[in-house]
């Protein structure tokens, strides 16, 4: 038996803690491109406590900036998207990655608010925990998402009611309102809890799937993209009980048909994976207004090249492959990539992405909008192959330990200032 858990509006439930100027009222979290990375100041960032691809692990602070500080440009535009909009918001029309600017033209008492990184990240890693304490099997799906696995631990009959339960604590303990999602097959518990939102639990017993799946349209279905809706459409497939007569069909797509088929149809009833895998790559990027100055290009890739080399020696993970892209205004794109044999070491790093960068710059006369670097093939070990290594290596040790204990700002080189 699993049970999904997920947040209700995250972010905004966040800004509702130990407060209630926010309650009741429309509240809609906007977000930027963290573009605070490139300034000279020293600036107040944390490492997460959870990881996972949906996590970000360098989390800035934005607490103390006003609306106008955040969202107005120096031009006076207002500028982001909308995140997370709360229940009334939504009532008048607020959307997730609408602009912030269409939103507030579509409810003028909106209240928007900066994003709080870190807050977010020590409300997940604290709700992990509670379910830990409570639930053998747990997987993390997303920032404000869990799965959890109670076969063999809770008796199905009784399962409602320990999901009850569990919310209560989480309320308490918390201050945040969750929904949950209960059935024997893991991806429809996810679909439940759409069902059970705000604040409510939605046990479908097995024998009740297909009552449950036979209005539910297909874009409803986590795993069901636009390619696959389109192949479904065309199939005339509109709701998930609709894919219970095309089994042959599906089976024919492949690994995903086949594994679409099955968890449309309650099918996936196995254990729950807790296995973590591990880290392929590591990456950071950035989207900005253009800007012509190759200098200024520069700058910003050390500074990229500085936070990814601080992850990697966070997580004593050391690449082989590093790549770079960047995109021109107007949406031309270059890319390449180079495979080191030499040690890691963040000296060598930067000097291979400063070669990368003059090798695909070849349109110099028009402005960048993009910077990507992303390291790859990580070794769990630092090697050492020639008698200069050592003292690199000992250097970057001695660099990281400080930046450890005083933020990764407290040391840069000549080259991102």
């Amino acid at each position: 038996m699993f049970i999904h858990i997920d947040i209700d509006t995250f972010f905004a439930s966040a800004h509702r803690i130990g407060t209630d100027i926010y309650d009741n009222i429309p509240i809609a979290v906007g977000g930027r491109s963290n573009l605070g990375i490139f300034d000279t100041a020293k600036q107040h960032r944390k490492l997460s406590r959870i990881d996972g691809a949906f996590s970000s692990s360098i989390l800035s602070y934005n607490t103390n900036k006003s609306f106008e500080e955040y969202f107005i440009d120096k031009d006076g535009r207002t500028r982001g998207i909308i995140t997370t909009a709360s229940y009334e918001a939504r009532a008048y029309g607020v959307k997730t990655a609408m602009s912030v600017a269409e939103a507030l033209r579509v409810c003028p008492v909106l209240k928007v608010l900066p994003p709080n990184y870190p807050l977010y990240h020590e409300l997940s890693y604290k709700l992990k925990n509670i379910l830990l304490e409570h639930i053998p099997a747990i997987s993390q799906f997303s920032i404000d998402e869990f799965f959890c696995d109670i076969s063999g631990y809770i008796d199905d009959d009784k399962a409602e009611q320990f999901a009850l339960n569990l919310q209560n604590i989480i309320t308490k303990e918390l201050h945040i309102p969750v929904s949950m999602g209960i059935c024997k097959a893991k991806m429809l518990s996810k679909v439940a809890t759409n069902y059970a939102k705000p604040y409510g639990v939605r046990y479908i017993k097995h024998d009740r799937i297909d009552k449950f799946i036979e209005d539910i349209p297909i874009v409803k279905f986590p795993g069901i993209g636009r390619g696959y809706f389109r192949k479904l459409s065309q199939l005339n497939i509109k709701t998930l009980l609709d894919i219970k007569q095309h089994k042959e069909t599906l089976y024919k797509w492949g690994k995903h048909g086949v594994w679409l088929y099955k968890a449309t149809q309650g099918m996936d009833i196995d254990k729950l994976s807790t296995q973590t895998t591990a880290k392929k790559s590591i990456g950071l990027g950035r989207t900005f207004d253009p800007i012509q100055s190759r200098d200024e290009i520069r700058r910003r890739l050390m500074i990229l090249c500085r936070h990814i080399n601080f992850l990697c020696y966070n997580q004593k993970l050391y690449p082989r492959i590093y790549e770079l892209k960047i995109m021109y205004q107007y949406g031309d794109k270059q890319k390449s990539n180079y495979k080191s044999h030499e040690p890691y070491s963040e000296k060598n790093f930067k000097q291979i992405v400063a070669e990368l960068f003059s090798q695909i710059d070849t349109n110099i006369s028009r402005a960048i909008i993009q910077l990507n670097i992303t390291v790859s093939q990580l070794q769990p070990t630092q090697s050492t192959d020639n008698l200069f290594s050592h003292g690199t290596v000992d250097i970057d040790k001695t660099t990281h330990n400080i930046r450890q204990k005083y933020g990764i700002d407290i040391l840069k080189t000549g080259a991102e200032m």
